[in-house]
C-alpha cells in the first residue's frame, strides 16, 4: 500500500511540471506587450520632465549669478565681445565655477541638449550638428544664451545691432518689463526650435534650420523666474529681431 501511494504522489509531481503551451506562452508574451506600452510613455514622460526640472534649476542658479554681477557692476548687463556667449566668462565665478571653460560645467549644460545648428563663416550655410551644444567651445560650452543680441559685433572695433533686441549694456533697473524681459534662456529659444519637443525631422539638409512657431522652450526672466514657454516665429527671421505678439509671455527688448 505504501507502495502504491508513493507511485501515485510521483505521477501527480510529472504531472504538474509540464511546459506552458505554445498559446499560453503567447497570451503572456502579449499581455507583457500591453504593459510595456502602457509603461514606456509614462516613463519617457517622467524623463522629459526631470530634464526640464534640471534645466529650470540651472536657469535659476545663472540667472542668479548674472544678477549678482549686474549688482557688482553698477546695475549694468554683460556687455562684451558677443555677450550672448560669451556672458559666461563674466558671470561663472559667481554660479561657483573656477577657471576655463569645459563640458564638464555642468550648470550650463541642459539635459536635454542632443543637437544644434552651427553656421560656420564665411559661406553662411547652416549645419545639423548631431551632439550636444554644451560640448562645443565655439559656445563657451553651455546650453544657454543671454539676451544680448543688441550688441551685434561687426569687426573687432566696430559693434552694430542691425536691428536686433536684448537687454545687453542695460541697467537692469531700466527694463520696463521685468517680469516679461528674458535675461538668459536655452539656445533653442532664439531661433525658435525646441530640445524638449523638437517635432521631426530633426536633421536637415545644410542651409535649412528646423524652426517652427510655438516651440516649447525654458526661459529665465530679468526678475528672476524661470519658465517652459512658447516662442513666436516669423518666418524669414531670428525670433531675437521682433518682439512677439501681446499674447505670448515674453520679449527681447528692454523698453
Amino acid at each position: 500500500m505504501p507502495g502504491c501511494c508513493k507511485r501515485a504522489n510521483m505521477k501527480a509531481a510529472i504531472k504538474s511540471d509540464r511546459a506552458f503551451t505554445l498559446v499560453e506562452l503567447l497570451v503572456v508574451m502579449a499581455v507583457i506587450g500591453i504593459l510595456a506600452g502602457l509603461l514606456l510613455p509614462a516613463l519617457s514622460a517622467l524623463k522629459a520632465n526631470a530634464q526640464r526640472t534640471a534645466c529650470l534649476d540651472n536657469l535659476k542658479q545663472i540667472n542668479a549669478g548674472i544678477r549678482m554681477y549686474c549688482d557688482d557692476s553698477s546695475d549694468v548687463s554683460p556687455s562684451s565681445r558677443g555677450p550672448w556667449i560669451w556672458y559666461k566668462e563674466r558671470i561663472k565665478n559667481y554660479v561657483g565655477l573656477q577657471g576655463h571653460s569645459s563640458p564638464q560645467d555642468r550648470i550650463f549644460a541642459c539635459p536635454a541638449d542632443t543637437f544644434y545648428y552651427h553656421d560656420p563663416p564665411p559661406a553662411g550655410i547652416v549645419h545639423f550638428v548631431n551632439a550636444p551644444m554644451h560640448d562645443s567651445d565655439l559656445y563657451d560650452y553651455s546650453s544657454y544664451l543671454f539676451n544680448g543680441f543688441n550688441l551685434w559685433f561687426n569687426g573687432p572695433n566696430h559693434q552694430t545691432n542691425y536691428g536686433a533686441l536684448g537687454i545687453a549694456g542695460l541697467k537692469l533697473s531700466s527694463i520696463r518689463e521685468p517680469v516679461k524681459t528674458v535675461l538668459v534662456a536655452e539656445a533653442p529659444a532664439f531661433d525658435p526650435f525646441s530640445w524638449h519637443e523638437p517635432g521631426t525631422p530633426i536633421q536637415l539638409p545644410p542651409g535649412q534650420w528646423l524652426r517652427f512657431n510655438n516651440a516649447k522652450d525654458m526661459v529665465s526672466f530679468v526678475d528672476g523666474h524661470v519658465s517652459y514657454i512658447r516662442m513666436y516665429y516669423e518666418e524669414g527671421q531670428f525670433a531675437w529681431f521682433y518682439d512677439p505678439p501681446a499674447e505670448y509671455d515674453y520679449k527681447w527688448s528692454g523698453n
